[in-house]
């Protein structure tokens, strides 16, 4: 829908098509010849009351005439120059919108460029018709313009709001997705803790946490597990929940058993919170676990 023809006729043409129309006006109309087109002098016509004799009076007339040849031509080029940019603008605001395939506000998202594009062609032809029809025809152009540069700012607008709406619609779809994730993420944590604590609370769960940490966190081996399985099958079976009347409790039989809440306040649930404790018991108390068995074996106790 662009007219890259929009450039203006040359001016030496327009000037030489002015000359040969206030010459042929001054020999119709008897006028004095004056320079430029903007505020001729008045001419002098014969008084028809006096036309009979050898020294006629006259009266005047004015010819008036509101820019110079300069100024239309001025006026015309900046039309014109206006009228292209803001055709570019409209081909630019239709394919952003078609690239953006997004629904607008406004519904119809055409520019309706014809009127436009018309009236800048017939200003572009306007150096084969009298000078005096420029002034209009670039008026004309100008007020295409403007309202074809009106609804490119209102299909903009629309566009600029349309973005917008979709930017926040997907920033509240990401958070969303976020949300979900991070619940989901926090679902298989806790349903794999529970696995694990459900794993850790049986007498064979107990026995394999209390290895690998033992192994992980002191060097014991084998060697030392087995006197490690004997000390606390004989204190509880391995049970998390075992109660002595003295008030011994747990696995290791903590007396009393809120010692060993300085390992975890799930003390009383979790074999491997009892677990982390006792280890660390023997290991300040006796050392090693088979120390702590052979104190056990010796007196009962450890």
């Amino acid at each position: 829908m662009l007219r890259s023809d929009l450039k203006l006729r040359h001016v030496h043409h327009a000037r030489r098509s002015l000359a040969a129309a206030a010459t042929c006006a001054g020999v119709a109309l008897g006028i004095v010849a004056t320079t430029g087109l903007a505020a001729a002098a008045p001419v002098s016509l014969p008084d028809a009351a006096a036309s009979s004799f050898s020294a006629p009076a006259f009266r005047t007339v004015p010819v008036t005439g509101a820019a110079t040849l300069e100024g239309v031509v001025g006026d015309a080029d900046s039309a014109r120059s206006r009228a292209q940019a803001t055709l570019t603008e409209a081909a630019t605001i239709e394919s952003d919108i078609a690239q953006a395939g997004l629904p607008l506000a406004v519904g119809d998202t055409t520019v309706d460029t014809s009127a436009l594009e018309a009236a800048a062609d017939r200003l572009s032809a306007s150096d084969l018709l009298p000078v005096v029809l420029v002034p209009a025809l670039s008026q004309n152009v100008a007020t295409e313009t403007e309202r074809v540069a009106d609804r490119v700012v209102e299909l903009r607008d629309s566009l600029n709001d349309a973005v917008a709406a979709k930017a926040e619609a997907d920033a509240a779809a990401e958070a969303k997705r976020q949300a979900e994730a991070a619940a989901a993420a926090e679902a298989q944590r806790q349903k794999e803790a529970a696995e694990a604590l459900a794993r850790v609370n049986t007498p064979e769960g107990a026995k394999e946490f209390a290895a690998a940490f033992a192994a992980e966190q002191y060097g014991w081996g084998a060697d030392q597990f087995s006197c490690l399985e004997s000390l606390w099958t004989k204190e509880s079976g391995w049970n998390y929940q075992a109660y002595n009347p003295s008030g011994a409790t747990g696995i290791p039989q903590s007396l009393p058993g809120s010692k060993m809440a300085t390992f975890g306040d799930d003390w009383q649930n979790n074999a491997a919170t009892q677990i982390k404790w006792g280890l660390d018991y023997i290991s300040r108390g006796y050392g090693t676990p088979c120390s702590a068995w052979g104190h056990s074996q010796a007196n009962n106790w450890y």
